[in-house]
């Protein structure tokens, strides 16, 4: 059973490190001859939780906590994993529980009518994510061929299609994005850690062009949040495709973006079935990536009409803080990791715009061009809901080379395709430029773009370029504040790259009257920066003021 292998693989992870505890809770099934269907519990809080902030290598990797280190990124409060006392009584009340969310404080369980209402009483919880179930119980197995088969259509729609190759070249798909200079000069991804969440990697471990990856031990960890297991190379394709334009080494057909990187493969996504407890598996894989110390997030996954119609989303929620996924995909941005996420397919559609995750604000939202550069036809478009830049970027992802499960090379359509080719253009970037925040990556990425000075909602900043991108990184050294003007959906952002390490920065911000509306002060680790909170301000100009030893600077700033 599902179950018991993934028992056998908590007692194998725990016996080594005890940080992936936040996902690994397990619980018994509700009584037999129910129907039972999948929750997301809601918490009240994590009042006489056994760990604490000051302990982060109880709940987190080592690579973690230093990638958080490196970027004078705190561990919060909602770091910490959900309480095992609060799921306890979920499993008293008879839940089985699959996995918990730190971020969100919510546990997945799967319950009857009766056992959901028992629950909601529980003066622990305070409700359901979005007030209902997210999908009926069930495993993959107990998929008939038939809806398999009708999913079929629906699939290729979602992930682009696949036509086969005898020989062909990845050189465009590389040097659109100057990615050739940047192997020139030695950055393949070595050092960087790439996680993918995907619908499956299948005969990833088999096939030739993944080899080195394999045989050079550079899967860090794999999981199937699906089916709770560790196994992800018996499923769907999809995933390896994507993984092959990053990792594939293929003479004179295929060489992915960051070849030598390391992964972390995570498989979320239920090819069967559209549900929104397929966001929820979004949120567990982001969180075990964060756990892991994954820099770069890949996922060429989106979410905006389910099985269900009543749950489907509309364009109006596509404002970055209303979906499952983009409040998952935003919070992975802010403990210090890269996300990259694919547009969507659905330009030709009567949807046309963004898919979810891609709405989020920290995230890159990749769309497709063709061969020559051009917006391919099926690209989704933008803006997100409450108007800002989207797609964010794009690249090849018409007549994309990548790599198939019976280990031939093929051309492939879709976001799909585009979207790991900048992740690992994300990743060989950051490694040429190691001094740099995840947020300074996404920032130098998006101001690399072909046309930034003048983006849209087709291509939004257009296509990155890594000799662009370098130029920008020079330029973080200096004082940067963005976007300005700024707004509550585009908070303020400064980066002042000449402050030495271990110099306090205090910022304050006044009116043009001299009144202080705020003021704090940062531990600096070199590069400091830090985003302006929701201060609810009037829109108008401001001086932002900031001192870090013997440097000081003041900046007008508008509030729009």
């Amino acid at each position: 059973m599902a179950s018991d292998k993934y028992t056998a693989f908590v007692r194998t992870a725990t016996s080594k490190t005890s940080w992936l505890v936040g996902l690994l809770l397990l619980g018994s099934l509700p009584g037999f001859g129910q129907t039972t269907r999948k929750y997301l519990v809601q918490l009240r809080d994590k009042a006489g939780s056994p760990y604490s902030t000051s302990r982060p290598d109880q709940f987190l990797s080592q690579r973690s906590i230093l990638r958080r280190q490196k970027q004078n990124i705190p561990v919060l409060e909602r770091d910490l994993p959900v309480n095992p006392a609060y799921v306890t009584q979920l499993q008293q009340a008879g839940a089985k529980v699959w996995f918990t969310s730190r971020w969100l404080n919510a546990v997945l369980v799967e319950a009857s009518d009766a056992t959901i209402a028992t629950i909601q009483k529980l003066p622990i919880v305070s409700g359901l994510e979005f007030g209902r179930s997210l999908a009926n119980a069930r495993l993959d197995a107990e998929v008939s061929s038939a809806a398999t088969s009708a999913k079929a259509g629906e699939q290729a729609a979602k992930f682009g299609d696949v036509a086969p190759l005898n020989y062909g070249t990845s050189t465009n798909q590389i040097t659109q994005l100057g990615v050739d200079k940047m192997h020139q000069q030695g950055f393949h991804g070595e050092t960087i850690l790439i996680g993918l969440l995907d619908s499956g990697f299948q005969n990833a471990n088999k096939v030739g062009f993944l080899q080195p990856v394999f045989q050079e031990n550079r899967v860090l960890a794999t999981y199937d949040f699906v089916r709770k297991e560790a196994a992800v190379y018996e499923d769907d394709s999809h995933g390896l495709s994507c993984l092959s334009t990053i990792a594939a080494t293929a003479d004179n057909q295929l060489y992915g973006t960051a070849f030598n990187a390391q992964f972390v493969l995570l498989r979320t996504e239920d090819v069967n079935s559209e549900s929104r407890l397929e966001e929820a598996n979004w949120l567990f894989g982001a969180e075990y990536a964060d756990s892991m110390g994954v820099d770069v997030i890949s996922s060429s996954l989106g979410y905006t009409q389910f099985d269900d119609a009543s749950t489907s989303y509309t364009y109006q929620n596509l404002d970055g803080k209303t979906a499952l996924s983009t409040r998952a995909a935003q919070i992975a941005t802010e403990t210090g990791m890269v996300v990259v996420v694919a547009a969507g397919n659905d330009g030709n559609s009567a949807w046309r715009y963004l898919s979810v995750p891609s709405d989020a604000v920290g995230v890159l939202a990749v769309g497709a061009v063709t061969q020559a550069g051009q917006r391919a036809g099926f690209s989704s478009l933008g803006p997100s809901a409450d108007g800002r830049i989207k797609p964010d970027l794009a690249a090849r992802g018409q007549g994309t080379v990548v790599g198939s499960p019976n280990g031939q090379i093929q051309l492939g359509n879709g976001t799909s395709f585009a979207t790991p080719l900048v992740a690992g253009l994300a990743a060989g970037f950051w490694q040429a430029h190691p001094q740099l925040t995840a947020a300074q990556v996404t920032l130098a990425l998006r101001r690399s773009g072909s046309q930034f000075t003048n983006p849209d909602d087709q291509l939004g900043y257009g296509i990155p370029n890594f000799e662009r991108a370098s130029v920008v990184a020079e330029s973080l050294q200096a004082l940067l504040v963005y976007p300005n003007p700024f707004s509550e959906a585009e908070p303020l952002s400064v980066i002042w790259g000449e402050v030495a390490t271990n110099v306090p920065l205090d910022a304050t911000l006044t009116d043009l009257t001299g009144r202080i509306v705020w003021q704090r002060q940062y531990a600096s680790g070199g590069l400091a920066g830090f985003a302006l909170p929701t201060l609810n301000l009037s829109a108008g100009m401001y001086v932002m003021t900031l001192v870090a030893g013997d440097k000081k600077r003041t900046v007008k700033i508008v509030k729009r």
